[in-house]
C-alpha cells in the first residue's frame, strides 16, 4: 500500500475500518460485477454513489475538454474568417495553404512525443493538479496566439500548444479508472467527449460573431477568438484546482501530500461516510499500491495488445481531426459562393450530429461491453457511407445539399468511436497491468494514434493542392480517410478474435 496517514473528521476511529479489515470483508476488485447481478437494493445504492461521483467529476471534465478542443480548433476556423477583407489566417499572416497545414500538423508532433511522459508524470504526481496544469497552460498559449505575425510565430505556438496539451485526453481516461470500474466507463467517457462536439459547434457559431468584431480594438476577427477563448481556459484551469478531487484512498485514511504539492489547494474528497466505504467495496483496485517501476512500464510497452488499439485509434481520430480542421474548407468546395459566416453556421450542425451519435452508441457499448468491436464498427461504417455521399452526391444545387447531408452522417458516426477505443484500452490494460497499464497504454494509443491526425492535417485537403482541383473536389482525400477507417474496423475484429484465443489458452 502507499504511505497513508489517518484523518480526523469524516470517520471516528471506531467507524473507520483498517485497510486489512476492508480487504478481508470486501475481497479483491469487483470491476466485473454489474448492477443487474446485485440485489436490487445494493444496485440502486451503487447507482446513487456513482451519480454523486458523476456530479463531481463529469461536469468538470466536460468544461475542461470543451475549452481544450475550442482553443485547438480555432486555427481551423480562422482559415475562412473575414476572407472578403483579407483577414483570414492565411492572408493576414502571409501563409500558403501548405504552411497552414504544417502549423496544424506541428500541434500533433509535440502532442505525440509528450503524450506518454505526461501521463506517467500524472500517475506519479497529483492527477487533479496535473489536469488543471494542462488547461492553464492551454489558456496561456491560446491567448498568446493573438500575437502571431509570421509563419515562424505560428509554427512555434502550435508546437507549444501540442506540448502543453499532451496528456489531457489519456489523462482523463486514467483519472476515470481511479473512480469507475471498466463496464461503467464508456458511457462516461462519451459524456465528456461530447464537449469536443459541442465545442466544435459552439466555436463555429460564435466565430460568426467574432467576424463581426473584425478590427474592433485593433484586432481582426480571429484574434478576438484566440484571445477570449484563451482567457476563459485560463480562469477555468485555476478553478479546477479547488474542484477536482484527487485519487481516492482507503476510507478513513488520506494520502500524504508530496512536498511539491503541499502548496496546492486541497479539494474535498469525492465521497465521504458510507458512500466512500461502498465505493471502496465496489472498486478496491483504485485504492491499491500505485507505485510502479520501469520494469512494469516495459511490460506494458511490449504488450502486443497496444497495436490493434493504436490502429483503431489512428483511423477514427484521423478522420475526426481531418473534418474538424477542414470542415469549412470542404463546405466551401461544395458551394464556393458560401460566405465565411455561412460556412461557420453550416459547420456547427456536423458536430451536433456527432453529439447525438455519442449519446446513441456509448451507452449501448457499455451494456454490451463484450462486443466492443461491433459497436465500433457500426459508427465507423456510417462515417464511410457519409464520406461517399459527400464525395459523389453531385454538384447541382439540390445535390450539393445531399453532399452536406453526407458530412452530417460523418459527424454522426464519428462521436462514439474514440470513447469506445479509449474505454477498451483502459479495460484491457487495467486488468493486466494496473494503473501504469492504463497510464502508458492510453498515452501510447492516443499519442501515436494521432499520427492519423498528422496524415489528415498535413497530407490531405489543403496539404494536397492537386486534390482541390479534381472533380469532385477532394476525392483523393476522402478516399484516404475511407481506407484508414476500413483498416481500423479490421483491427477491431482482429483484437476481438485474438483476445478470445489468448484468454481461452490462459
Amino acid at each position: 500500500m502507499p504511505d497513508f496517514e489517518k484523518t480526523s473528521g469524516t470517520y471516528s476511529p471506531s467507524d473507520a475500518m483498517t485497510t486489512q479489515d476492508a480487504r478481508k470483508e470486501f475481497g479483491g476488485p469487483r470491476s466485473d460485477v454489474h448492477d443487474d447481478e446485485l440485489p436490487p437494493a445494493d444496485a440502486a445504492r451503487m447507482r446513487k454513489v456513482y451519480r454523486k461521483l458523476d456530479r463531481r467529476i463529469i461536469p468538470a471534465f466536460w468544461v475542461l475538454y470543451f475549452l481544450g478542443s475550442a482553443v485547438r480548433a480555432n486555427v481551423g476556423l480562422s482559415q475562412t474568417m473575414n476572407t472578403d477583407r483579407g483577414h483570414d489566417l492565411g492572408t493576414y499572416l502571409g501563409l500558403t495553404s501548405k504552411q497552414v497545414s504544417l502549423g496544424l500538423t506541428l500541434f500533433y508532433v509535440s502532442y505525440v512525443v509528450l503524450e506518454l511522459p505526461s501521463n506517467l508524470a500524472m500517475s506519479k504526481l497529483s492527477p487533479s493538479a496535473w489536469l488543471a496544469r494542462i488547461i492553464i497552460s492551454v489558456g496561456i498559449i491560446g491567448t498568446a496566439m493573438v500575437g502571431m505575425r509570421s509563419a515562424a510565430s505560428y509554427y512555434v505556438l502550435r508546437l507549444l500548444l501540442g506540448a502543453v496539451e499532451a496528456g489531457m485526453w489519456p489523462g482523463m481516461s486514467l483519472f476515470l479508472t481511479l473512480f469507475y470500474p471498466p463496464q461503467r466507463m464508456a458511457k462516461r467517457v462519451g459524456w465528456y467527449f461530447t464537449a469536443s462536439q459541442v465545442s466544435a459547434a459552439v466555436v463555429g457559431l460564435v466565430s460568426a460573431g467574432f467576424q463581426k468584431m473584425d478590427r474592433d480594438g485593433g484586432l481582426v476577427g480571429f484574434q478576438w477568438m484566440f484571445l477570449l477563448w484563451g482567457l476563459v481556459a485560463l480562469v477555468v484551469g485555476f478553478s479546477l484546482l479547488w474542484w477536482l478531487p484527487d485519487r481516492p484512498t482507503v476510507p478513513g485514511e488520506t494520502r500524504r501530500r508530496s512536498r511539491w504539492a503541499s502548496w496546492l489547494p486541497t479539494a474535498k474528497p469525492a465521497l465521504t461516510g458510507e458512500d466512500a466505504v461502498l465505493h471502496y467495496k465496489d472498486l478496491s483496485q483504485a485504492y491499491l499500491n500505485t507505485n510502479w517501476t520501469l520494469r512494469d512500464l516495459s511490460k506494458v510497452l511490449l504488450d502486443w495488445r497496444l497495436w490493434p488499439l493504436l490502429i483503431m485509434y489512428f483511423g477514427v481520430v484521423g478522420v475526426g481531426n481531418g473534418i474538424q480542421s477542414y470542415g469549412t474548407v470542404i463546405l466551401g468546395s461544395i458551394n464556393p459562393s458560401f460566405t465565411g459566416i455561412q460556412l461557420s453556421l453550416l459547420y456547427a450542425p456536423i458536430w451536433i450530429c456527432d453529439f447525438i451519435g455519442i449519446l446513441t452508441f456509448t451507452p449501448i457499448s457499455d451494456h454490451f461491453h463484450k462486443h466492443r468491436a461491433l459497436f465500433f464498427t457500426i459508427p465507423a461504417c456510417i462515417q464511410i457511407i457519409g464520406l461517399l455521399v459527400a464525395t459523389y452526391a453531385g454538384n447541382s444545387t439540390s445535390e450539393q445539399w445531399g453532399r452536406y447531408v453526407g458530412l452530417l452522417l460523418v459527424g454522426f458516426g464519428l462521436g462514439s468511436t474514440v470513447p469506445i477505443t479509449m474505454t477498451w484500452t483502459a479495460t484491457i490494460f487495467q486488468k493486466r497491468h494496473g494503473e501504469v497499464g492504463v497510464a502508458a497504454a492510453t498515452a501510447v494509443v492516443s499519442g501515436f494514434g494521432n499520427c492519423g491526425s498528422i496524415l489528415t492535417n498535413y497530407a490531405l485537403y489543403a496539404g494536397w493542392a492537386v486534390d482541390a482541383t479534381r472533380q469532385p473536389a477532394y476525392v483523393g482525400s476522402n478516399w484516404v480517410m475511407i481506407a484508414i477507417l476500413c483498416v481500423s474496423i479490421a483491427s477491431s475484429w482482429f483484437m476481438t478474435i485474438a483476445l478470445r484465443l489468448t484468454d481461452r489458452e490462459k
